[in-house]
C-alpha cells in the first residue's frame, strides 16, 4: 500500500530542508538495507565513509556521522572545550538563534555572540569578545564558530576563513565550521572542500547533508586532531549515536561520490540567481517595485525587502519565512529539486501582489 498524503504541485521558497530526498539517496539507502550489518558504526558503510571523507579533507579527517545539524554542533563544540569554555560566533549564527538553548543547555557552552552586517565573522570582530584569557569571573573564549554558507546566504572566500584561523590560532583557541551549506558554499566558490577548510585552517566541521537532498543525518568530521577529543564518548552521551549508522553513512558516501553533493547544491545556487535576476530585470524595467535585496545573494538564499502586507497576500500561494519583520525583510530558499517553472511562477505571483500595492 502506497501512503501519499501531500500534494505533489505545492511547492515553496522557505527552506531547502522541505524538499525530499534526491533519487540518488534513496537508491543508496535502498542498497545498504539488505542483509545484516554491525550496530553502532562498526559496519562497512561507516568504514567507507571515512575513506571518502579522508579523501575530499585529507588522511587526518575523521568522521562521526550524527541525527541531525544541532547534534553535529553541539557534540563537535563540546569535543573542542574544557567545561569553562565559551564560543565566540555571530549573532545571527544558528548555534545562537535557531537551536533552542541546546550549546547552553545541553553542551553546557556559553556563546559569545557578534553583530555583523554580513554574517560573516572577521579578527576584527572577533576581538570584541576574544578576551579575558586567565579572568577566573569570564568564560574562556577558546573556540570560533562560523558558518558557511552563512545564515545571510553570504560565502566566506578561502583568504576569509585562512585570515580567522591565522589570527585565533595563535591565541590558543580553535575553530569550527557549521557546514549545514557547506555544499553550497564549494559550488558558489568552485573550489574543493579541502580547500576552504583543512587548508584554510578549519578544526572541526559540522558537514551537513539534510539540506542537500539527504534524508537525514549529518557528520562531525575532526580536520585536526589535535582540536578534539573523547567524540567516541559523546555521541552516545548527547543522544546523537545511531545504531543503524549505515543508513546514515551510506546518504553521506552518496553525497560525496561522483560530485552529487556539487551537483543538487549548484543547481539550488543557479535557481537563486534564476529568481534575483528575473527580479533584477523586472526592477530595471519597471514591472517589478517596491523589491530591495538585503544580501549578496551568493549561494541558494534571496533576502530582500517588500512593501508592508505583501508577503503575507503571497504567503497565500507560496511558503516562505519573514528574516526580519520589523522592515519587511524575507528569506527565499532554493533547494536541489527547485525547478525553473517553479521560479517563473513565483515571479509571476510577486508581480502581481506588488502591482495591488
Amino acid at each position: 500500500m502506497t501512503l501519499r498524503l501531500h500534494d505533489l504541485d505545492l511547492r515553496g521558497f522557505a527552506s531547502d530542508n522541505y524538499a525530499g530526498i534526491h533519487p540518488e539517496i534513496l537508491d543508496a539507502i535502498a542498497a545498504a538495507n539488505d542483509g545484516h550489518q554491525i550496530a553502532y558504526g562498526e559496519d562497512v558503510y561507516t568504514a567507507r565513509l571515512n575513506e571518502v571523507v579522508a579523501e575530499h579533507f585529507g588522511a587526518q579527517a575523521q568522521a562521526f556521522p550524527v541525527f541531525n545539524g544541532t547534534g553535529a554542533n553541539v557534540v563537535g563544540l563540546q569535543s573542542m572545550l574544557p567545561r569553562w569554555g565559551a564560543v565566540v560566533c555571530t549573532s545571527t549564527a544558528h548555534i545562537h538563534t535557531d537551536e533552542a538553548g541546546a550549546p547552553e543547555r545541553v553542551g553546557g557552552i556559553k556563546l559569545l555572540p557578534v553583530e555583523t552586517p554580513d554574517g560573516k565573522l572577521t579578527p576584527e570582530l572577533i576581538d570584541k569578545e576574544a578576551w579575558g584569557w586567565g579572568d577566573e569571573h569570564r568564560a574562556q573564549p577558546l573556540v570560533v564558530s562560523i558558518t558557511q554558507t552563512t545564515e545571510l546566504g553570504t560565502a566566506y572566500t578561502v583568504d576569509e576563513v585562512r585570515a580567522i584561523a591565522d589570527h585565533v590560532h595563535p591565541l590558543g583557541m580553535t575553530l569550527h565550521m557549521d557546514g549545514a551549506r557547506i555544499s553550497n558554499a564549494a559550488a558558489s566558490l568552485g573550489l574543493p572542500l579541502r580547500d576552504f577548510t583543512t587548508d584554510a585552517g578549519v578544526d572541526v566541521l559540522s558537514f551537513g547533508g539534510t539540506k542537500n537532498g539527504m534524508l537525514y543525518g549529518e557528520a562531525i568530521v575532526v580536520l585536526n586532531p589535535d582540536a578534539s577529543e573523547g567524540l567516541h564518548y559523546l555521541r552516545k552521551l548527547n543522544m546523537q549515536l545511531s545504531s543503524k549508522m549505515r543508513f546514515v553513512s551510506a546518504q553521506l558516501i552518496a553525497l560525496l561520490t561522483d560530485d552529487l553533493y556539487l551537483r543538487s547544491a549548484g543547481h539550488a545556487n543557479a535557481m537563486a540567481q534564476r529568481l534575483r535576476g528575473a527580479l533584477e530585470a523586472g526592477i530595471a524595467d519597471g514591472s517589478i517595485q517596491g523589491v530591495e535585496f538585503s544580501q549578496d545573494t551568493q549561494a541558494n538564499g534571496v533576502f530582500a525587502t517588500l512593501p508592508a502586507g505583501v508577503a503575507d497576500r503571497l504567503r497565500e500561494h507560496f511558503r516562505f519565512y519573514d528574516w526580519d519583520a520589523s522592515r519587511n525583510e524575507v528569506r527565499w530558499m532554493c533547494s536541489f529539486d527547485t525547478s525553473e517553472q517553479d521560479i517563473d511562477a513565483f515571479v509571476a505571483a510577486l508581480t502581481r501582489e506588488l502591482a495591488a500595492v
